[in-house]
């Protein structure tokens, strides 16, 4: 199970420009922490969005040029209903003056269109370490401490991984992630190949059944 500072970031994006859309969805498929939970073609449709129907979202792509309400108002009506809410203009504007307007409505990035992969990522990636540690920031001293052994996990298992590790070591931290009733299938069929490498049949076995009613 992803903790909250592990779970998926709920992305929207809004541009009138249907190719602009696209191209900025297919971008975010390069970063797995990232979902997209809606894609709308005006400001007022944002605002709508973060505000009323989806109120989880906590990243906006925005377009600064949209029909309805332009991206920079709609920024700052979703900030004032949302302070937590992590912006970014993606503009053709390349002027300083819309720049410091987007930053002033609390945009966190500008990012100049047409962009590359190589500019958009890194600029996301900081985005998302501030939604993480804002997270981080709401959460309860009891639930800061299942999420630090959590991730305590998640780094043990990734490294293990890259090792090829299957000692006994090895084993028990993922049997703790497993532990989790809602634990990803990834973790789930990782620990069955060390179950087989071990030729531990009767837990095999049993994870086996597992797997076979999750999927």
């Amino acid at each position: 199970m992803l903790m909250d500072d592990e779970a998926k970031i709920r992305v929207l994006i809004a541009d009138d420009v249907v190719e602009m859309r696209r191209s900025t969805r297919l971008m975010l498929t390069l970063i797995p922490e990232l979902e997209v939970v809606a894609i709308v073609k005006d400001g007022r449709q944002a605002v709508e969005m973060v505000c009323d129907i989806k109120p989880d979202i906590e990243i906006a792509l925005m377009d600064i040029n949209m029909p309805n309400l332009d991206g920079i108002a709609a920024i700052r009506e979703m900030i004032a209903h949302n302070p937590h809410l992590a912006c970014v203009m993606l503009s053709a504007e390349r002027d300083n003056m819309s720049v410091r307007a987007a930053k002033k409505a609390g945009a966190l990035g500008y990012l100049v269109k047409p962009y590359t992969a190589d500019q958009f990522v890194p600029l996301m990636e900081r985005v998302i370490a501030h939604v993480r540690k804002n997270r981080k920031v709401t959460m309860s001293p009891e639930a800061r401490l299942r999420q630090d052994r959590q991730q305590q996990l998640f780094e043990l298992a990734r490294r293990y991984g890259r090792e090829r590790r299957t000692d006994n070591k090895a084993v028990r931290v993922y049997e703790a992630l497993a532990a989790d009733p809602n634990c990803e299938q990834y973790w789930l069929r990782t620990l069955a190949m060390m179950y087989v490498i071990r030729q531990d049949w009767r837990k095999l076995w049993r994870l086996a059944a597992r797997l076979d009613r999750v999927t």
